[in-house]
């Protein structure tokens, strides 16, 4: 066989067992088509967009010394959210500040090429920021193979809660909400709608994540340890955070968090005012802890017997 031949051979036997993995990763994954599935960008208030696909979320807020894009999706997502920042007329180069949500694949796997294609600074809360910079591989969900890795992405700052954002007179504030993932982000800011008073602004909070499934641990039972130490009261103070937030504009990670679709059929006949929802936001927040305590309650009694 040809020397170009074996060499060929040989990367594709070292390769291969990284693409498996990552085949089985990706499986486990469980792809929603609705994740890829492309929607038109809209307004939700005065310089702040969805700039999303169908389920996966992401945010464009608009300053005059540059925008700022919340969450990058998926490794294919970049493409999308270009085409929608621009179907609004504004320059995908104007992206000055990458924020994230948390770091799971779904949400961070674009990062890296938005970086590197914009330059912006890529700003994630402490507990996400080595995942990012590991590529996913140090999320305690890698582990136990229920999140596939992706493109590492340089973290140029660090987050804690309550540190806020500020570029071009806009501020965020980035809230932790720790318990999805160890740095799960949720962000807040002031916004203007459209058609409302020039001095009246509404609370738009935009959250990270609350959910858990059957490959997270809350407590040590045994020889099973918690997903992390400390997971059950991070979830725990979560929920505190979330209700203390002051909430008009409801807003999320995922497009089923506050009802994307059933606002989206409403939005042309009402405006932006369709994302005034203070009650849904309360409820969500509500069936959230409802479903961790049970959670911690099962896995609790289990221990027991």
């Amino acid at each position: 066989m040809p020397l170009l031949l074996l060499a060929a051979a040989s990367r594709m036997r070292l390769l291969f067992p990284l693409f498996a993995l990552f085949l089985a990763l990706t499986a486990r994954a469980q792809i929603n088509p609705e994740w890829t599935a492309p929607l038109p960008p809209f307004q939700i208030a005065e310089d702040l967009y969805y700039v999303g696909s169908q389920e996966l979320a992401a945010y464009l807020v608009t300053t005059p010394a540059g925008n700022i894009l919340i969450n990058a999706n998926l490794e294919t997502s970049p493409p999308q959210i270009r085409a929608s920042v621009e179907k609004l007329g504004l320059q995908w180069a104007d992206t000055k500040i990458l924020l994230n949500s948390q770091a799971h694949f779904d949400h961070m796997a674009g990062a890296a090429q938005i970086l590197c294609e914009t330059g912006a600074k890529n700003m994630v809360m402490e507990g996400d920021a080595d995942v990012v910079e590991s590529g996913g591989r140090t999320d305690f969900l890698f582990a136990v193979e229920a999140v596939p890795p992706y493109l590492p992405a340089k973290v140029d700052r660090v987050l804690r809660h309550g540190d806020t954002v500020e570029i071009g007179g806009v501020t965020l504030t980035a809230h932790k909400t720790a318990g999805h993932t160890r740095g799960c982000t949720t962000w807040t800011l002031p916004v203007h709608l459209p058609g409302e008073p020039p001095d009246r602004l509404r609370n738009a909070v935009i959250v990270g994540g609350v959910m858990f499934w059957s490959d997270f641990r809350l407590i040590d039972a045994g020889d099973q340890k918690a997903s992390y130490p400390g997971i059950a009261e991070d979830f725990a103070r979560t929920f505190r955070v979330l209700q203390a937030l002051p909430c008009d504009i409801f807003l999320g990670a995922h497009g089923s968090y506050f009802g994307l679709k059933s606002k989206l059929s409403r939005l042309e006949k009402e405006g932006p005012q369709v994302f005034l929802d203070a009650a849904g936001y309360k409820e969500f927040v509500a069936k959230g802890q409802a479903a961790f305590e049970a959670g911690l309650k099962k896995e609790q009694e289990a221990a027991q017997q």
